[in-house]
């Protein structure tokens, strides 16, 4: 994968179509290099479709809340066609500007966070969230109590920010138990050494009567603090009487 991030990358997006007020933007990529690709449309933000060249079909990873958009069949084939003419755009400006320094900028720390409100013994979904890089990709690995657990984690096609950096979330399917400890390591590039952060299930985890108690507790001593206030002002009354 390495190997792979540190060959030039040649981007090409397009804004397809906007309106006076912004209504909707619709996004094109098409990206390679000598061993990688992308092909992916997106609308508003949301990935529509993506070129799977490692398992080599089209995915079309829409969130539930919108109306599913359907491509084409041979959209897939389209999609590996078109990495020829990237391969061959490549080539042509690698020989023009005779093989120029890639420009390096490193990911910000990642954000790591649960995507429900965590629950021991529930089912959920922990998001390592990397961007500010390129050029792209970042090899994302998992981690649980200190063993491997990359295998069972997914992670989405580079996505374009305005600034002309990428982002990429990494996701992995959890069952929380105390004592569990997560990390998602990134790895760029532009990095002398990964960037790491933990997720502990315990420090997510509310522990149970403290909130209650508490309550109870300043509650009590409100209604304490009011009986001795109503003494008070009853023995000052009495001595003015």
């Amino acid at each position: 994968m390495m190997k792979t991030i540190m060959k030039l990358l040649l981007f090409l997006s397009s804004v397809l179509w906007v309106s006076a007020q912004v209504l909707h933007e619709d996004l094109g990529i098409t990206g390679c290099s000598d061993f990688d690709g992308e092909e992916m449309y997106a609308l508003d933000g949301e990935e529509l479709w993506y070129a799977d060249f490692k398992n080599h079909k089209g995915v079309e990873p829409q969130p539930s809340f919108i109306d599913h958009i359907s491509y084409p069949e041979g959209a897939y084939e389209a999609a590996v066609a078109q990495q020829q003419v990237c391969r061959s755009n490549l080539k042509t400006v690698r020989e023009a500007l005779k093989n120029p320094p890639v420009k390096k900028d490193a990911p910000s720390s990642p954000m790591i966070y649960p995507e429900e409100s965590v629950e021991v013994g529930v089912s959920n979904t922990l998001i390592c969230h990397v961007s500010g890089f390129y050029p792209a990709p970042v090899n994302v690995s998992w981690t649980k109590n200190n063993q491997d657990v990359t295998s069972e984690s997914s992670i989405n096609v580079p996505y374009p920010n305005k600034d002309g950096t990428f982002t990429q979330i990494s996701r992995l399917v959890f069952t929380p138990q105390l004592g569990d400890i997560y990390s998602c390591s990134v790895k760029h590039l532009a990095l002398t050494e990964p960037l790491t952060r933990t997720w502990d299930v315990e420090d997510q985890t509310p522990q149970p009567g403290i909130g209650p108690s508490v309550f109870c507790g300043v509650g009590l001593t409100l209604g304490l603090l009011g009986v001795a206030a109503g003494t008070f002002f009853l023995i000052k009354g009495n001595e003015c009487s």
